[in-house]
């Protein structure tokens, strides 16, 4: 059984005079979070994008036999 993650989606109401920054919220987070947050957004965009989830191709070899 795998767990599904996903983002929690939250909001807070700033005035735009005193609304933080991007990159001050994702300083805060852990490597680890940062690196889930990223998978999921690949993910995201490959299933958009080519409707696949993203996996390693095929590599066909061809060996010659005598």
């Amino acid at each position: 059984m795998s767990k599904k993650r996903g983002i929690v989606k939250t909001y807070r109401k700033f005035p735009l005079s005193q609304q933080p920054s991007d990159a001050a919220y994702w300083r805060k987070q852990s490597p680890q979070a940062r690196l889930a947050a990223l998978e999921q957004i690949r993910t995201e965009y490959h299933q958009w994008k080519y409707h696949a989830q993203p996996g390693f191709q095929r590599v066909y070899t061809i060996v010659k036999r005598k």
